[in-house]
């Protein structure tokens, strides 16, 4: 028999929301430069929402990809 926290536990992993779909293939690492005051933004954006500066990049890069979605598709 299962126990209570074990549930519970079970229960928690299942209602945890699912990454974006841009997060469910395996990330790979590159280096951008950025200028020094867009960094220094990025930072405290970052620390006064506790949300990774990762996450901020990743959705930059999704924006402009649909920005220029038509350019890609033109480019096929």
């Amino acid at each position: 028999m299962q126990s209570l926290l074990e549930a519970l536990g079970t229960l928690e992993a299942e209602s945890r929301p699912q990454p974006p779909d841009s997060l469910t293939v395996e990330p790979v690492s590159t280096h951008v430069l950025v200028p020094e005051d867009q960094l220094l933004r990025l930072r405290k954006l970052s620390a006064r929402t506790r949300v990774a500066q990762s996450d901020y990049l990743r959705e930059a890069v999704d924006d402009l990809l649909t920005k220029y979605g038509a350019l890609l598709r033109e480019a096929k």
